[in-house]
């Protein structure tokens, strides 16, 4: 009898003429509060981590550089430098060696920085890096995309973000993290185009690291001294037991464990003889 309900909607009505054209600045603002607290909360509970140096200079360097995700009593921290636009680390190592965490670290460390908040390491000095990955790719059964397909249309991504980044069409320099980098293809175009890529990102002004168990990729060092520094992770073997400490060293890794890893899971492989030459 009221008309409780068209009172209600032309009382909604009036307000929205009112106050519709500011509401979603209200919306911004609570967001931004919401993304500050949560940021705060994050330091106030991480009192082991620091607040990043923030420098004009498109550099990445950090002292004890961690993961945040994973437990103080578990985590290994390395030392990392990056000194800038057109340099990269070529990461090789053995499985489960340590190469993934790493460039993990490094991505979401800087997003943290970036971000105002503070940082898994003992120091950092960080300029305005815009991150660019290709890591966990995936195939797709729906989209009919092979696991090489998706990566290739992942490193084109990255590929058009360093060129947008060098035009100045970005704010920032581009820092590339690749994991493994077309390991699904044969070895022979695998190193080839892993190349390719690389040159070309540091061409473009790119900055970042790659992991490989491609130790041919490591010859870039040789080639482009002032670009690219090698490093590595290796495993500790004792008899028949296997460990890993987990430690960034330089150069390239000079051991495998492919086919020890292969043992320990009960997959027996016996080395083939070599073929007598024709």
């Amino acid at each position: 009898m009221l008309m409780w309900d068209l009172w209600c909607a032309l009382a909604l009505d009036s307000w929205r003429a009112r106050a519709g054209r500011v509401a979603f600045g209200w919306f911004r603002a609570l967001a931004e509060l919401e993304a500050l607290a949560s940021l705060a909360g994050f330091a106030f509970e991480r009192p082991d981590h620091v607040f990043p140096e923030i420098v004009a200079e498109q550099t990445l360097e950090a002292v004890h550089l961690g993961h945040p995700l994973i437990e103080a009593d578990k985590r290994v921290s390395n030392d990392i430098t990056i000194q800038g636009p057109g340099y990269a680390l070529v990461v090789t190592g053995s499985n489960m060696s340590g190469k993934s965490t790493l460039l993990r670290a490094a991505g979401i460390n800087v997003v943290l920085a970036n971000a105002g908040a503070p940082v898994c390491a003992k120091s950092m000095r960080v300029g305005r890096l815009i991150v660019a990955t290709s890591m966990r790719v995936s195939d797709s059964l729906d989209e009919g995309t092979s696991r090489f397909y998706a990566e290739l249309k992942k490193l084109k991504l990255v590929l058009d973000l360093a060129r947008k980044a060098k035009k100045k069409e970005l704010e920032g320099t581009l820092l590339f993290l690749l994991d493994e980098i077309l390991h699904g293809t044969n070895t022979r175009e695998r190193l080839i185009g892993a190349r390719a890529i690389l040159r070309e990102l540091l061409a473009q002004g790119a900055m970042g690291a790659v992991s490989t168990h491609d130790l041919g990729l490591g010859d870039l060092q040789g080639e482009m001294p002032d670009h690219v520094k090698n490093v590595h992770f290796e495993e500790q073997v004792t008899g028949e037991v296997m460990t890993f400490d987990y430690k960034l060293r330089t150069g390239i890794v000079q051991s495998s464990n492919a086919l020890r890893l292969m043992k320990i899971v009960g997959l027996d492989v016996v080395e083939e003889p070599a073929l007598p030459a024709p």
